[in-house]
This record gives C-alpha cells, structure tokens and sequence, in this order.
C-alpha cells in the first residue's frame, strides 16, 4: 500500500534500469520500444562487471549501492533489475528495503518459456552465479512441475558480448558457444532462456548452434512485466512526448557510450548517449 500511495504522486518520474554493464541496455532497448513515453535512467556497473562470478554478499552489497543510486539521484517511481545475477541473489532483499516497485527479470522470462515450450523441455543459461543459485529452475517448476529442465552456465559469453565478439560467422563466439550448449542440444529442449540480459546480442550466434529453438529474450520480458506493473500501480506518465533517457557507469564512460549504441540499435545519425560517470562507492 505505501509503494502505491507513494507512486500515484510520481508518474512522470523516470524509471530506473541497472546492471553490472552493458548487458541491461537490451533492456532498456525493448522498454523504449515498448513504453516510448516514458523517461529512464540507467546504471551500468561498468567498474565491477562481471557480478556473475562474485560471491553473495558481494552481489547483494553491489546491487544494494546501485539502486539506492537510482532512488537517491534520480527518484525513480519504479526500478528493472536488467540483470539475472542480483535477480537471483538479490531482489528479495532489495524490495524488502526499497521504496519502489521492483522487477527482475527471472520470473517473467520463466513464465515466457512455460507459455512457449511444446515438448516440456526448457534449458537456461546463465552466468556461473544465476545457475548456482537455482532460481530460473525453481521459478519453472513452481509454475510447471513436470518441466524437463537443463541448466548451464556460460562464464565467457559476458565478456564476449562486452568486447562486440558477437558476429554468428567469429569462430570465437561460435567455438564457445558450441561447447557451451552441447548440454542444450544433448537434452532435446525446443525452449532457451537467455538468462542474461548480455546474451541477446549472442543470439543469432546461440541460433545458430540451436537451429529451430525458441529464445526468452529477459530484457523482453522484462518489459512487459514492468508495462503491467505500471498500469497495476497507476505509474504510467500522462506525457505523449518521447522519454528521455540518461546512462551511468561507474567507470570511464567513452567505450560504454560507444558500445551502447549497438546495444540500443541506434543507427549512425542518432549519435552516441551522452554517459556520466558516477562514485558508486558513495552511495
């Protein structure tokens, strides 16, 4: 009741997006596609990625820091945790001590994957964190029990995706992702969860080492759960203007300014976003 009452005063306050790096913005991508009036800030923890191989305690504090940056600097109505690693480890803890509807991005990509999948067998990869944590196969089961499920982790594709290896025809990406879903392949699942929000710009890579399955993009997802959550909340902005978006990173922001434009599909004349760098470690 108080995210309620509070949030029916602030509707035209922005969204806040974070993740550890790059890999949110195919988040933020599908959020403008699909709520284009609304205005967003984005975090990307550009100074500590990968989250994906840190301990517990570690995500927790990191991802803590992180949305108390989006509340305390941008006094967002309402924050997308783009990110699969504090969706697993974390979101407990952040709604628990936040102030504002939360959303990560495990529950509706495995809601996506159970309308999806045809034979019952679903596979998710993930970063060496999400998998161990077994959330996305726990949030399948609930909603199916008899699901077939087949988890692996892909340590190496954040760090592909952050350094543009991700054409389908670099034998770099291919190589690695053809060891990497050979557990996929070997199961029969006709359904992949991408279950991190850097994976999307591997997937015609993942397709073709997969011909013929479908893929849960979270970003996606994501989306249209945070769309449903503003209409639930009464959020949405009465503004018919294009939102404004504004990135931080809590490194030096030329090469992530760069590296989003391909992340955001901008084309060459819309230019490259305007990103500040921020002291995380203040906050």
């Amino acid at each position: 009741m108080t995210h309620e009452i509070c949030c029916r005063a602030c509707g035209d306050h922005p969204i806040g997006v974070f993740d550890s790096g790059l890999g949110g913005l195919s988040a933020v991508r599908e959020i403008r596609a699909l709520l284009p009036h609304e205005s967003l800030v984005y975090f990307g923890d550009t100074g500590r990625v990968p989250y994906g191989t840190r301990s517990r305690e570690t995500i927790r504090h990191y991802a803590s820091q992180d949305i108390r940056f989006l509340l305390s600097h941008a006094d967002c109505k309402a924050v997308v945790v783009a990110c699969g690693t504090v969706s697993a480890n974390a979101l407990d803890d952040l709604r628990a001590a936040g102030t504002v509807p939360i959303i990560g991005v495990i529950d509706p990509a495995a809601e996506a994957a159970v309308r999806a999948t045809q034979n019952g067998r679903i596979g998710v990869i993930a970063t060496p964190s999400t998998i161990a944590s077994g959330a996305y196969e726990r949030a399948l089961l609930a909603a199916k029990p008899d699901l077939h499920v087949t988890s692996q982790a892909c340590a190496l594709f954040v760090p592909l995706v952050e350094n543009g290896f991700v054409d389908p025809n670099d034998p770099i990406p291919y190589l690695t992702a053809e060891r990497y879903l050979a557990p996929i392949l070997e199961s029969g699942a006709d359904t992949l969860i991408l279950g991190c929000t850097h994976y999307p710009l591997l997937a015609p890579v993942i397709s073709r080492v997969l011909p013929g399955v479908t893929l849960i993009d979270t970003g996606r997802e994501a989306a249209h759960s945070l769309s449903a959550l503003l209409t639930e909340y009464g959020l949405h902005t009465d503004s018919d203007t294009t939102g404004s978006a504004d990135f931080y990173v809590s490194d030096e922001p030329q090469d992530f300014a760069r590296a989003a434009s391909r992340f955001l599909g901008l084309d060459a004349d819309e230019g490259v976003p305007i990103v500040r760098r921020v002291n995380i470690e203040a906050y």
